[in-house]
Formats: structure tokens, sequence, C-alpha cells
């Protein structure tokens, strides 16, 4: 009995300690994510681009210059990027897309892109808004989705009916 109540404290020590240490590389991930994000606000460009393609790739794959490949991490070279092609002013360029805009940005359409040297991180639509696309609905959404469906028709063709017998009493009174 002692030896197991030895265990369990060694293993919540050790769990505390492990809490501990990712509490604070946290904190220090997110100081640096926030000046990382300063230091991108501040030489952002709105660049009016024409929207080619888009794909999620390879860094290696992407046509991006030989320096950007260079210094990524090997682990991140491995990784899928949303990779934009687009077309600014006479050069066709690829640029890198923020996860959060990389669905927004529309294909064969001109908008207007908050770039950050090689990375997109607002998109806007010059010529009115752009659409947002449609989330991917839940098995329970769909379910719904089609119940009330199937109820419209249910209805719907209740109603016909309704109509069809009161046509037949009304034949049959005259």
């Amino acid at each position: 009995m002692k030896t197991s109540t030895i265990v369990l404290l060694s293993i919540l020590v050790v769990l505390i300690i492990i809490m501990v240490v990712l509490y604070f590389l946290g904190k220090k991930a997110q100081k640096r994510k926030e000046e990382q994000d300063a230091q991108m606000a501040a030489v952002a460009q709105t660049i009016p681009m024409l929207i080619i393609d888009k794909k999620r790739m390879r860094i290696k794959d992407s046509g991006l210059p030989q320096s950007v490949i260079d210094q990524t991490p090997k682990m991140m070279r491995r990784s899928k990027l949303p990779i934009v092609k687009a077309k600014v002013g006479p050069k066709v360029m690829s640029l890198i897309a923020d996860e959060a805009v990389y669905d927004l940005i529309p294909l064969k359409k001109e908008v207007k892109a908050t770039v950050s040297g090689i990375y997109i991180t607002k998109v806007t639509g010059v010529r009115g808004p752009l659409e947002k696309p449609e989330g991917k609905l839940s098995w329970r959404a769909k379910l719904k989705k089609k119940a009330a469906q199937l109820q419209k028709t249910a209805s719907d063709l209740d109603a016909s009916s309704q109509k069809d017998k009161q046509a037949m009493k009304e034949k049959k009174k005259k």
C-alpha cells in the first residue's frame, strides 16, 4: 500500500513540474509571437493583385525563392503550406497565405491584399465584399437539414392532396 502511494505521489509531482514548464514555455512563445506580429504589421503594404491559383503544397514545390527555402527549418520543409500564385503588377509571384485568410481568397479575381514580405495577412475585395466559404456541416447538422427538407416536401404533398380532395368534392356536387 505504501509503495503505490509513493508511486502516485511521484507521478503527481512529475506532472506538476511538466505543467509548470509548459506554462512558462507557452508564455515565452506568446511574447515571441506578439513581437513578430508587431514587426509584420510595421512593414505591411496593401497591394492590389489578381489571384491566379492557390494550393497547399510543400515548400520545395511552391516556387518560392531559394533563399526562403534555405531559411525555413528542416521540419517545416516537409509540411504543406498555403501557397497563392498571384499577378502583382506585371509579375507573377508565389506568396504564402495566413491560414485564417487562405479560405477567403477567391480564385481568378482581383483583391487588395495586405502583404508583409511574401506573407499575405489580410484580404479584401476590390469590387465588393468577398464571399465567405461555407464550412463543413457536422453529421448532426446534415441530418437536421435532411429532416427539414423531408418535412417540407411532406407538408407540400399533404397540402396538394387536400386541394385534390376539395376539387373532387366540388366535382361531385356539380
